[in-house]
């Protein structure tokens, strides 16, 4: 059964424009993993919001813009990135909920719309990359950083690299490949990235 959500009712007078701007984030998130991008519309959006297109129109320049920026909002908390102090568990345990949410609650579908869409609309291309894609890369590369501080990674390691070894692949065998993923992947992977290929003498 689809889940049906209750536009916000509106109170009198004016309400802030960041709670605005976060009840149509949300409301389009909701859309997003519930019905896919063809969803996302400035008429749906501003029905299930409570707001009004005008506003959509002044802070988004298209709806594709506008659910890009809301998957990153919606993913956010779910993809929050633990420091307990061990790197190899904290890769595991993100990348975990990484491909959780994309394998088991619901995103796989929006994500290779948006990335699909990105490739022909500059508007949705540039959400994707300012909204989601370097904000994501730079809090991994912050948790590697502090991992190459404590001494648990060297000193010259490539921490862009390690990046592009454990998401680059999520996001290869959902996008190019197509193939089933899941989370018993992930400890392999962060060990192929952490230790290498080649066993050390």
């Amino acid at each position: 059964m689809t889940e049906q959500r209750t536009p916000p009712r509106r109170g009198r007078g004016r309400r802030p424009a960041a709670e605005v701007r976060a009840e149509v984030l949300a409301a389009t998130g909701h859309l997003l993993l519930r019905e896919g991008l063809k969803a996302v519309t400035f008429d749906r959006v501003a029905r299930e919001a409570g707001s009004s297109k005008v506003t959509l129109y002044k802070w988004w320049p298209s709806p594709g813009a506008l659910a890009a920026e809301a998957y990153f909002a919606q993913s956010e908390p779910v993809l929050a990135f633990p420091d307990t102090g061990d790197i190899r568990a904290d890769l595991i345990s993100q990348l975990t909920a990484f491909v959780r949410w994309l394998t088991e609650e619901g995103a796989a579908t929006p994500v290779s719309e948006l990335v699909g869409a990105a490739q022909t609309d500059p508007d949705v291309a540039r959400a994707w990359t300012e909204e989601y894609a370097r904000p994501r890369r730079e809090l991994a590369r912050m948790r590697l950083r502090a991992a190459q501080q404590q001494g648990q990674l060297p000193e010259d390691a490539d921490l862009d690299v390690i990046v592009d070894q454990l998401w680059g692949a999520c996001y290869h065998r959902l996008l190019v490949l197509k193939v089933p993923f899941d989370q018993t992947l992930v400890p392999r992977l962060v060990d192929q990235a952490l230790y290498g290929a080649a066993r050390g003498a």
